[in-house]
């Protein structure tokens, strides 16, 4: 059983961060070469992409769950006329 639920933006944000501290670490120590405006791109780009999955993610589940009780197919909720 899951303890919690899947989170692909955050995935997404980990993975481009954990890449530029790879990056980063292989320069520093001397493995290669890197340019400092590599970094850049790769973290900004990462999390603007993290945070549009993330904004997809949310509209996808929103829209899979069911409408609470009394409410209309909108999700509204429904009031007596008066």
């Amino acid at each position: 059983m899951l303890r919690h639920e899947f989170q692909p933006g955050r995935l997404i944000a980990g993975t481009a961060l954990v890449a530029a501290a790879v990056i980063y670490g292989g320069d520093a120590g001397g493995a290669w070469e890197t340019p400092w405006f590599v970094m850049i791109p790769l973290v900004v780009g990462g999390l603007c992409l993290a945070g549009a999955v993330g904004a997809v993610t949310g509209q996808v589940r929103r829209r899979g769950r069911p409408a609470p009780e009394g409410a209309d197919a909108d999700g509204h909720a429904r009031t007596t006329g008066g």
